[in-house]
């Protein structure tokens, strides 16, 4: 980084941001294999939040690739860079006083945790556990019959480790759980917090 970048304060304040949208920014952090049902999940707590008046952005990680990092892989190193670059955005988007979700296989501990290092209090772990048979079985874009066959080489759960949390803020367990139900025990977890009222 170079000495000559200075932060620049904006005249709009994070607490005047926070204060207008009524609710306190946060960063939910969803994490689990490819077809766990990361984004739908994300989009329905999204939708109940958006509901509730709450001003909230979703990043989903495919759309993300089609633009910002378009130019990372799925080997080790782009997995590190992609999350990087996304706890970045999130950090603004938080600075801005947003319910930011992330909808991430995020499948490095490490990497999960320089997210919430950089984000602070307002990281909250979403852990959509889905047993990786369930998640084959779904497999909604074929990625996993690929990477069973060898087309897909990095592939997450595979060829490539899934580091599980180990005591994440929510553990949704879809095999028990609707769609529905795990968006509002998401809420609800964020309701219990003082997030949302």
């Amino acid at each position: 980084m170079s000495k000559n970048i200075v932060w620049h304060n904006a005249a709009v304040s994070h607490n005047e941001r926070r204060a207008r949208n009524g609710h306190q920014p946060c960063l939910l952090w969803y994490t689990g294999l490819s077809g766990s049902g990361k984004s739908t999940i994300a989009n329905a707590v999204d939708r109940l939040l958006f509901d509730l008046g709450c001003h909230t952005y979703l990043l989903d990680g495919d759309n993300v690739r089609h633009g910002l990092n378009n130019d990372l892989g799925f080997d080790d190193a782009s997995r590190v860079e992609n999350i990087r670059r996304i706890t970045e955005v999130s950090r603004l988007m938080l600075d801005a006083g947003l319910i930011v979700g992330t909808a991430f296989i995020s499948p490095f501990i490490a990497d999960r945790a320089q997210a919430k290092a950089l984000a602070g209090d307002a990281f909250i772990e979403v852990f959509v556990d889905t047993p990786l048979s369930v998640c084959e079985q779904r497999d909604p874009k074929g990625l996993y019959k690929k990477a069973r066959a060898g087309d897909i080489a990095h592939f997450t759960g595979i060829s490539s480790p899934y580091e599980a949390p180990a005591s994440p803020d929510i553990h949704l367990q879809t095999a028990d759980l609707s769609i529905e139900q795990a968006a509002r025990q998401v809420v609800a977890f964020l309701q219990q917090r003082g997030v949302v009222c």
